[in-house]
């Protein structure tokens, strides 16, 4: 059974969660359409990266009645 050989001070268990803080968000703002996009991701909302249309919109897409 694991049990600790020696008590862990308040101070060692502090230092050890020292490096366990969340770090907030660094958004950036997508040079097409102006909203807020995680940095090196694609656009979430107009599907662009580095300037160029990677991903295509739902509503720019012609869905054929007949195709479907």
């Amino acid at each position: 059974m694991a049990v600790p050989q020696n008590r862990v001070t308040r101070s060692k268990r502090n230092m050890r969660r020292a490096h366990d803080a969340l770090v907030a968000g660094n958004p950036n703002e997508c040079s097409n359409c102006g909203e807020l996009k995680r940095p090196h991701h694609v656009c979430p909302s107009c599907g662009h990266y580095a300037d160029r249309e990677v991903i295509a919109q739902a509503n720019e897409i012609d869905l054929d009645d007949d195709a479907a």
